[in-house]
């Protein structure tokens, strides 16, 4: 199974990462034209009908935060990777980029 954590959560992990020059691992599993319009800063795009085909960009070690626009295709990316490829590291966001934007977090736009 999987984690789930909310925006207000990931947030701080995510700032503090950026802050010490680390890395925050954030998968965006929505579509290209939806990531294009806003997505979280530094969030690697892979669009869940890729994600078979692109398991293997999805580190097995170290927490990795999945988000789509709301937690649902998040949540399957989570449990088909788990099921499928045995990652036992995924966290899903609940309310993803909606909530990520609506609660006035850094977004991008533009990218894959």
């Amino acid at each position: 199974m999987f984690e789930s954590i909310d925006v207000n959560t990931l947030y701080p992990r995510w700032l503090v990462a950026q802050e010490k020059g680390e890395t925050c691992t954030i998968v965006d599993v929505r579509t290209p034209e939806e990531y294009a319009r806003v997505h979280v800063p530094q969030a690697k795009l892979i669009a869940l009908n890729t994600l078979m085909a692109r398991a293997d960009e999805v580190p097995k070690q170290g927490e990795v935060y999945l988000i789509c626009r709301s937690g649902a295709r998040s949540a399957q990316a989570a449990a088909f990777l788990a099921q499928q490829f045995g990652h036992g590291n995924l966290i899903n966001v609940s309310g993803g980029t909606m909530a990520w934007r609506n609660a006035g977090y850094p977004v991008e736009q533009g990218g894959e």
